[in-house]
């Protein structure tokens, strides 16, 4: 119930960190993103200060033997770069460059009710599904063989 109740804390506080940075604004983040345009530099220094402290939290981690509210650390261990990792990444840019949403703004516009960002969740989700149904079936396939 800890893990449960600090997860949702974190996430109120994420969600609240991108409202008040206005990133669950689609046209702030294809502003950024038309470098060639009317650019805006938003979310280069909202991912500024995103870093310093995961950068910091990293670190004191190093030093610790457990976080202060689980048993262990979930830090990824795999390091390969695979073809599904640089599709997955290429899917989830030209997303967020034709949409301006990814998945964090979007969640987080849900709280105001507009209609772009629950077609995104939606979208989001059947892809979700799609790719996980799309998995099962070839690892369906391969035992079968």
């Amino acid at each position: 119930m800890r893990q449960i109740l600090t997860a949702l804390v974190i996430g109120i506080l994420f969600g609240a960190g991108l409202t008040v940075s206005d990133m669950i604004n689609p046209a702030r983040v294809l502003a950024f993103l038309d470098i060639f345009g009317n650019w805006d530099p938003a979310l280069a220094f909202v991912m500024g200060g995103a870093i310093i402290p995961s950068a910091i939290a990293y670190l004191v981690s190093n030093r610790m033997q457990k976080p202060l509210l689980d048993s262990r650390f979930f830090i990824p261990e795999n390091r390969i770069i695979d073809r599904q990792l640089l599709y997955g990444a290429a899917l989830f840019g030209a997303g967020w460059g034709l949409v301006g949403y990814c998945p964090g703004p979007a969640i987080a516009g849900l709280a105001f009710g507009d209609w772009q960002p629950i077609v995104f969740v939606i979208a989001m989700l059947a892809g979700m599904w799609l790719h996980r149904l799309s998995t099962d079936l070839i690892k369906t396939r391969k035992s079968v063989a």
